[in-house]
């Protein structure tokens, strides 16, 4: 496969849907009929098939084939339960087993969840533990389930207790986009970039004007195609997470993850709408709490952080920090750098001017997640897979079904703008649907379909407008203070 072909599919504007039967995922002990069906159908209108199954067409012989969920963490933050928040195990034992009957020298799923992720938890909830030893015992070629992050961490107490360096960086590949990172024109030498619960000294080293590190595992740029299977859900910090967020989990290290910068948009940052003493204690006694290497010292600044967190409410605040509102304009930098690398990145962290793997994306959205996302959703009955060669057409598509105005999302509309390295050669018109409900433009196709979505209370005014006989409020509740790592 060349070069020129490789861009050719990336540069897809269609994005096919498949609708299952029902809102409803096979359980652990069942096939996967539905959802292989629907991915197969999906695969037929996008071009992915041939002989060898829905994947035929795409993986080579020989070809080492990642798939990257979303396993973001082991529990839903809220009621809403799993389902909603993790890409369903029906769907990644679907896209494997389609990946396998290719001449696949190997396929490997991975992830990098957040610090606080179960990992042991998760996998055994999802029914993926078995499966994968199961599935490894009898086909040699797949190789698990991996967890990619090297630090994790517990709060005990509010303290944070991190466990750092579990895997050597060598199984690493580190990439500095320098001045072609997206974020260079809001870096400055006053170190405001922070990530929820991190010390931000380690980010500033590897995020400043001129220098825009990121450590992507091995595994993400050594494969030949890599196969991207994210949750469609609202997202607290970039309003939506699906194709183009999803690609956070294939870095390493929270330092090298630049979520909002410090302070708000009066002294130039994002890291809230509304300044004001409160705010800016609140960071100051953040940054404190994630720096103390004393549990005494831990409690002390968490019980203060508490404290102002519930002073800032009583004086109306309803958006919080950590960049979770729609004037972030950190976050889809990041995202936006991480998906460049994966298109453009060689395996020894430099940048080439021409596509070096194939990409595809397969969203789950039979439950997607809205509300607080993305750890605390409440379930969206969607019933709906989507596929796209391109991750912004993809987003493009999944911010409408999540009743959201796409040009107010600046993760999807920026991943339209033609910079280095580009993600697209095509303009957000002309986004097409193919597949269940016809063809044409998003608008008209998803219309008929579009169902009343709860937002994060930061993210009402992307919304579209409110549904006949549906109040503007249904964008959200009041979430409750939280002192947990909310970053993903």
């Amino acid at each position: 496969m060349t070069d020129h072909s490789l861009a050719d599919y990336a540069f897809s504007s269609a994005v096919g849907i498949a609708r299952l039967p029902s809102c409803s995922y096979p359980g652990a002990d069942q096939n996967d009929n539905t959802v292989s069906q629907a991915l197969s159908r999906l695969a037929d209108g996008l071009g992915w098939s041939n002989e060898n199954g829905p994947f035929g067409a795409i993986v080579p012989p020989g070809a080492r084939v990642l798939l990257k969920p979303n396993l973001v963490l082991h529990q839903n933050d809220g009621p809403g339960g799993v389902d909603c928040l993790v890409t369903h195990a029906s769907v990644i034992r679907a896209a494997t087993e389609a990946a396998l009957r290719t001449g696949a020298a190997e396929v490997l799923v991975g992830d990098a969840p957040i610090q606080g992720c179960d990992f042991d938890a998760l996998v055994k909830t999802t029914g993926l533990d078995v499966w994968a030893r199961e599935r490894m015992a009898q086909e040699p070629r797949f190789k698990g389930v991996r967890d990619f992050r090297r630090t994790t961490c517990v709060l005990v107490h509010g303290v944070r207790v991190a466990e750092e360096n579990l895997q050597s960086e060598d199984h690493f590949t580190l990439f500095d986009l320098g001045r072609g990172s997206l974020l260079e024109p809001i870096s400055s030498d006053e170190n405001r970039f922070r990530v929820a619960w991190y010390d931000h000294r380690l980010m500033a080293k590897t995020h400043h004007p001129g220098v825009h590190q990121y450590l992507v595992a091995r595994e993400v740029v050594d494969a030949d195609v890599i196969i991207n299977l994210p949750k469609l859900k609202t997202h607290k910090k970039a309003g939506v997470t699906c194709a183009l967020k999803n690609l956070i989990g294939i870095n390493g290290n929270k330092e090298y993850l630049p979520h909002h910068r410090l302070g708000g948009p009066k002294t130039g940052g994002d890291n809230y709408p509304d300044d004001g003493v409160v705010k800016r204690a609140l960071e100051y006694v953040s940054d404190r709490q994630n720096v103390t290497t004393s549990y005494a010292g831990g409690m002390l600044w968490h019980l203060l952080f508490a404290v102002l967190v519930r002073m800032s409410r009583y004086r109306g605040d309803r958006v919080g920090m950590d960049g979770s509102w729609s004037g972030n304009d950190t976050i889809w930098r990041t995202c936006l750098d991480l998906n460049r690398i994966l298109l453009y990145g060689r395996s020894d962290g430099t940048m080439s001017e021409e596509m070096q793997r194939r990409v595809i994306h397969i969203a789950d959205a039979v439950i997607a997640g809205q509300g607080n996302g993305p750890l605390a959703p409440d379930p969206l009955e969607l019933g709906l897979i989507l596929g796209a060669n391109n991750a912004a057409a993809m987003d493009w598509v999944g911010a409408q079904l999540l009743a959201y105005d796409p040009e107010k999302i600046a993760l999807a509309r920026h991943a339209f703008d033609q910079f280095r390295w580009p993600i697209t050669n095509f303009p957000s018109s002309s986004v097409q649907v193919i597949g269940d409900f016809g063809a044409g433009v998003p608008q008209a196709i998803l219309g008929p379909f579009r169902l009343p979505v709860s937002h994060p209370i930061g993210w009402q005014n992307a919304g579209t407008d409110p549904f006949p006989g549906q109040s503007a409020d249904r964008h959200g509740t009041l979430p409750a203070p939280s002192v947990e790592p909310q970053d993903a």
